[in-house]
């Protein structure tokens, strides 16, 4: 559904009356996602209150006020929400209580996108079972298990190869292929080491023969369509995107089939907001993977000025009820990650000088004050016009990101 340019002034002259009020949002979750998301918060007036487990976290550095807690523990998550009343919660993390929040709906809080969607996507389990069961959408063949010997039978019934990941983890946390049987016990314990929150329970998935996967960012509005950003594609490494690209390469009946799903899902978990919804691509069809009730790190290409808007404003919007009249493809682009190799504090950059000399290329340096082997520190960002082959620029985000080097300048212990 699309409406008309006159459609929306009309809208929008019948709402004259209203104004703009300048929200508090309490930012669940800190990290670079976060970050860009109190950015566009901040742009546009309202007040930001960000919180995680430890100080100094990305967003906290860019925010009104900061909190530091284990968000695992409902009583000190409750103190929060008291204590500051905010307007809007805004999860950016799986490790959270979150069926605390569906008394914070009834306090008369926002919780976005809604309570059900961030209580059902926190946990794979929920947001798994309510896609194939109750929605019916296409889904890779798929157990639970809660033990090693659970997981060596759900095996067998789904067959080898199979993935593994723990029913609440991020960024590719604790998530194997199972190949031979010797893999099993290995990818239990991997599981539960990379596994957040309380749950020790994994999902193993029959490996889909896939050709491409792709994240299609899909923003539900309050009293306006649902909208969709062109694909994005991406490359994936120990469960953690390494590459992403907009747009994708995907058939018109393929898009058609995954945004159908999309809008199912979406609307199945209500309230508004934007949700990152990944997609395997296969010759037999569109297979659901997995949803986030908020941007995806895949979705950081938007940065580079692909669209109109990236999709941190288009999350903000959402939550504000600012009508989003279109999202419009600009430019091609890619992210490549700068990843860190050693455990470290205060890290440092090599090669920044360098990305920085190079045409139509950007970078974002997160400011984490940590590191560790695999720990994403930065991404670097390319763009061209929409007639530029994807591959090459794609090629250039990753020459771009292996010029920096992250340093340690004092190693932990």
């Amino acid at each position: 559904m699309k409406i008309s340019l006159s459609e929306v002034i009309l809208h929008a002259n019948t709402q004259h009356h209203k104004t703009t009020k300048m929200s508090k949002i309490l930012l669940l979750g800190s990290g670079e996602l976060g970050k860009e998301f109190t950015i566009a918060a901040q742009r546009i007036g309202q007040t930001v209150i960000a919180v995680d487990s430890y100080e100094n976290a990305p967003a906290m550095q860019v925010a009104h006020g900061f909190e530091v807690i284990n968000m695992l523990d409902g009583d000190a998550l409750d103190a929060i929400v008291a204590k500051h009343q905010p307007d809007f919660i805004v999860p950016e993390i799986e490790a959270i209580r979150t069926e605390r929040f569906y008394d914070y709906e009834k306090q008369g809080i926002t919780v976005v996108p809604s309570a059900k969607a961030a209580n059902f996507t926190m946990n794979r389990k929920a947001i798994r079972d309510l896609a194939a069961k109750e929605l019916g959408l296409r889904t890779a063949n798929y157990r639970y298990a809660t033990t090693a010997e659970e997981l060596e039978k759900a095996v067998a019934i789904v067959g080898m190869p199979s993935v593994v990941k723990p029913l609440m983890s991020s960024s590719g946390k604790g998530q194997s292929t199972i190949k031979t049987e010797s893999d099993i016990e290995k990818a239990w314990n991997y599981a539960v080491e990379g596994s957040r929150g309380d749950v020790v329970e994994v999902i193993v998935e029959a490996f889909v023969n896939f050709h491409s996967e792709i994240t299609l960012l899909t923003v539900t509005q309050n009293n306006n369509p649902t909208l969709f950003c062109a694909p994005i594609g991406h490359r994936q490494e120990r469960g953690d995107y390494q590459e992403s690209w907009q747009p994708a390469r995907v058939s018109d009946k393929d898009l058609l089939e995954a945004q159908d799903m999309a809008r199912k899902v979406t609307e199945a978990l209500g309230g508004a907001g934007l949700f990152g919804v990944e997609f395997f691509l296969t010759n037999e069809g569109v297979y659901f993977s997995e949803l986030s009730p908020r941007p995806h790190d895949t979705g950081m290409v938007t940065l580079a000025n692909t669209q109109n808007f990236n999709e941190f404003e288009l999350h903000l919007r959402a939550i504000l009820s600012l009508p989003i009249f279109e999202i419009t493809l600009e430019k091609n682009g890619a992210s490549a990650v700068i990843l860190a190799s050693e455990n470290s504090n205060h890290p440092t950059f090599a090669g920044i000088e360098k990305v920085a000399s190079l045409p139509k290329t950007d970078f974002r340096l997160f400011g984490k004050p940590t590191s560790r082997p695999y720990r994403r520190m930065g991404v670097v960002l390319t763009n061209d016009s929409l007639e530029t082959p994807i591959e090459t620029i794609v090629e250039r985000a990753k020459e771009a990101a292996a010029l920096v080097v992250v340093n340690p300048t004092s190693v932990m212990a």
